[in-house]
């Protein structure tokens, strides 16, 4: 979108390593190694649905693509990664030491992705990266671990959160290569979890229920509530106790942080509150049966809703620690240079939270599938929403450099897709 819009400033082409169809998805030597994209599907407007677009993808990673390509984004690279020799090479895909995107138009199998860009030599570029290094986390209901204090990324895993200090110095290496022939750029800072439908669509009270059944659920953990009630302090027993009511209940999650009592036979779990956040697609398991011959196993109420399902209050401070620590050093870093100008991104996903942002023709907001703002993997913006964030770029260009780069249309660029 900024580059169509640069072409009218006198802008050159700008080439982009697109998928092959329309499908999405990756092969492998023939074989199926990422899903294709989700769409829309239902017989009524009223049961409408995301799915997986059906198909095969044509796009195989092992036909490398030839050429220099300006938009060098990666799915799912985290930031130590656009510095890692090796991360397009394809026999480190099926152990995770490469990406497949990559593998499609790394110009040898042993460079990064920040040599490629800085070998093109740009006058301009755009920097937004770090999601990753604590949205796989996030994602994954908190199923990694908070790597603070460790300075070696090579051993972390892939839903670890990155070191802060780690991102600060690859960072500041992803700056300074960037800039050193005089180019400026724009980057931008990192969003919180708690501003996208992944996190914000669940509820965490979903569980409808009649005075009855919640007395026969009660009656179910009446053993459990008295033996926390033994075991702890009151605060912590009172926090951990069972307790459905008529009417919407909070679901049954596992905490990994309460005190231990497993030892004893108890299981570590508790009603969810309003600051756990619930992932989008366990709207798929709640209310579902664990074991389709045992009424009672209902995911939610007499099953808890497991560790990956949730991101507990607690690993919601990990995350947004991490995540402000991270906009910090962006920050910082780009006041430091002159050339390098900071769009808040953040900001901008609260306000398209709370309340939306208006277009010529209508507004954004982050509801799951009819707000505009978000795909249907309730994570990455639809293109209208990523033309906000173009128009945000090229306002602050043109007040920073003195520029007339005219702005986008989000109107004329679709949301979401119904099959």
């Amino acid at each position: 979108m900024m580059a169509n819009r640069f072409a009218l400033a006198g802008g050159g082409a700008f080439n982009q390593p697109m998928t092959n169809d329309n499908l999405g998805g990756l092969l492998m030597g023939g074989t199926q190694i990422q899903p294709t994209r989700y769409v829309l599907s239902g017989s009524n407007l009223a049961n409408l649905a995301p799915v997986r677009k059906a198909g095969t993808p044509t796009t195989d990673i092992t036909n490398v693509l030839s050429g220099d390509f300006n938009n060098m984004g990666v799915p799912g690279a985290k930031s130590f990664h656009l510095l890692a020799n090796g991360y397009g090479n394809v026999a480190g895909v099926s152990v995770g030491a490469a990406n497949p995107y990559f593998v499609r138009f790394a110009s040898d199998p042993n460079t990064s992705i920040i040599v490629d860009a800085v070998a093109q030599d740009p006058s301009f570029f755009s920097l937004w990266i770090g999601n990753n290094d604590v949205l796989s986390f996030a994602t994954s209901g908190g199923v990694g671990v908070d790597q603070s204090g460790n300075f070696d990324p090579s051993t972390y895993g892939p839903n670890d959160i990155t070191d802060v200090n780690v991102f600060g110095s690859v960072y500041q290496t992803l700056l300074g290569q960037l800039t050193a022939n005089g180019a400026k750029g724009v980057v931008m800072n990192l969003a919180s979890v708690t501003t996208i439908p992944y996190f914000t669509t669940v509820p965490h009270n979903p569980i409808p229920m009649d005075a009855a059944t919640a007395t026969a659920v009660n009656g179910q953990y009446a053993a459990y509530n008295g033996a926390v009630a033994a075991f702890l302090p009151p605060a912590e027993a009172a926090q951990r106790t069972i307790n459905f009511v008529a009417g919407q209940n909070a679901v049954i999650i596992e905490d990994e942080s309460l005190t231990d009592l497993t030892g004893s036979g108890l299981p570590s779990i508790r009603m969810a509150t309003a600051n756990d956040l619930i992932v989008l697609p366990a709207s798929s398991v709640i209310g579902t049966l664990a074991d389709p011959a045992n009424p009672a196993s209902v995911i939610g109420v007499g099953v808890p809703l497991a560790d990956q399902w949730v991101l507990t209050e607690d690993e919601v401070g990990m995350v947004a620690t991490a995540q402000a620590g991270y906009n910090a050093t962006i920050t910082a870093l780009a006041s430091a240079n002159p050339d390098v100008i900071m769009v808040d991104v953040e900001a901008m996903m609260q306000q398209i939270a709370n309340g939306g942002i208006a277009y010529d023709g209508g507004v954004i907001t982050s509801t799951y599938a009819s707000g505009g703002g978000f795909s249907l993997d309730g994570v990455h913006p639809t293109a209208r929403g990523y033309a906000l964030i173009a128009n945000a770029i090229i306002e602050k260009m043109n007040m920073t450099f003195g520029g007339t780069i005219p702005m986008v249309n989000p109107g004329t660029y679709p949301t979401v897709y119904l099959d």
